[in-house]
């Protein structure tokens, strides 16, 4: 690699990590003797869905500060619906649906304000860690509250998507399928 904008290629980390991820869910389950094959398909899910997110949200990052006339600063965008366009508003929604559907489906008892808490704080999370990478490894991304906010709505279109078939009855036990409680357990979640 040579010249100011050395890229550090994502897929040799992403998927390292995401195959780790993989590992460590499946684990989980197995320990708490709930591994069964749609279970352990919603582990892989999200590992894959963890690592395109790490890949899209972070990367690129260069090794080399940018050359130039002009001082690197760090991209932040705090006005709501200020130059961000239709189409990254509609790319977000989508990007966060799945999140929507998978986190209902590692609570024990979910409910909209606690998918949408976990929504809101992974989101939040990418919008901070972007900024991060910025400074300390000149990521090619900047924080933008438009794309916090349309996550956020993503997330939540993606609950209620959820809720369609859980509310159906004969599509309610399918779904229990993958859910990574019994419905003897506790009122706690799997997440905390």
């Amino acid at each position: 690699m040579t010249g100011p904008f050395d890229r550090v290629p994502a897929l040799p980390v992403v998927i390292p990590i995401g195959l780790l991820l993989f590992a460590v869910l499946l684990w989980r389950l197995h320990t708490r003797q709930l591994l069964s094959v749609p279970r352990a398909s919603v582990a892989g899910a999200l590992a894959a869905y963890a690592g395109g997110i790490l890949a899209n949200t972070l990367f690129p990052v260069y090794l080399g500060m940018p050359r130039g006339d002009e001082p690197w600063t760090p991209g932040v965008a705090l006005v709501p619906f200020h130059d961000y366009e239709f189409a990254d508003a509609l790319t977000n929604v989508l990007v966060f649906l799945p999140l929507g559907i998978l986190i209902p489906l590692l609570l024990a008892y979910p409910s909209w304000w606690k998918v949408l808490a976990w929504v809101v704080a992974v989101s939040l999370t990418i919008e901070l860690s972007q900024l991060a990478a910025q400074k300390l490894v000149a990521g090619g991304h900047i924080a933008d509250v438009n794309d916090f906010i349309f996550n956020t709505v993503g997330g939540a279109v993606g609950y209620a998507v959820f809720m369609i078939p859980s509310r159906v009855p004969g599509l309610d036990a399918f779904v229990e399928r993958f859910r990574w409680t019994q419905p003897t357990s506790a009122p706690e979640d799997v997440l905390h």
